[in-house]
């Protein structure tokens, strides 16, 4: 999951990757919804966003922040896809 919001520069950045790579990840939108937003401030300790939820199968998550880390991660796991 992707937790930001459309009008931000730098999560636009990562959903023009996601939609280059035709991937589907679900954003969580920080500005309409405290949750989503309250999400990122406990797993980071910061509001800022982008951040990509990385769900281990064994049911850890990993919280990836900064637009550039994204879409580093996103490119050299789903490029080739």
């Amino acid at each position: 999951m992707l937790y930001g919001y459309p009008q931000c520069p730098f999560c636009a950045r990562v959903l023009h990757a996601i939609e280059s790579l035709g991937l589907e990840i679900p954003l969580r939108d920080t500005l309409r919804n405290v949750d989503h937003r309250n999400a990122v401030v406990e797993a980071t300790g910061r509001g800022t966003v982008p951040v990509l939820r990385i769900d281990a199968g064994d049911g850890r998550a990993e919280w990836l922040p900064e637009s550039t880390e994204i879409v580093r991660y996103l490119v050299s796991r789903f490029r080739d896809r």
